[in-house]
């Protein structure tokens, strides 16, 4: 699977668990960590871990490597490193706190809008 392909996915799991304002940043050229950052929130602890959750076992059933995922306890920032997409799910209150569509406003935009289910 290629690193669009995993994006694609990731935006999905993220929407089945109505994960709000999924913003991909395109991030080739600009960083070395990864091609593609997504960012989400969720209302609550439990969203937060649920959608973390989803993208988790989406990456495993699709034979993707999770190579670290943090935060998942807290339920703040859930960080979780898929290789070349790197994905923020955040506490809805957390996320306006570290901005992070800010830090890296350099960054276009990615259109994932195809992979959600309306």
């Amino acid at each position: 699977m290629n690193s669009h392909e995993v994006l694609m996915l990731v935006a999905r799991a993220a929407d089945d668990k109505r994960a709000e304002d999924i913003l991909a940043l395109n991030m080739q050229g600009l960083s070395s960590i990864a091609d593609y950052f997504v960012i989400c929130h969720g209302n609550s602890d439990k969203q937060v871990q649920a959608i973390a959750r989803e993208i988790k076992d989406k990456a495993q059933e699709n034979e993707i490597e999770v190579k670290r995922l943090e935060g998942f306890d807290a339920a703040k920032w859930v960080l979780i490193d898929l290789g070349d997409v790197i994905v923020h799910v955040f506490h809805r209150d957390e996320r306006s706190y570290y901005n992070l569509e800010k830090l890296w406003g350099d960054a276009p935009l990615e259109n994932v809008s195809e992979a959600f289910s309306y």
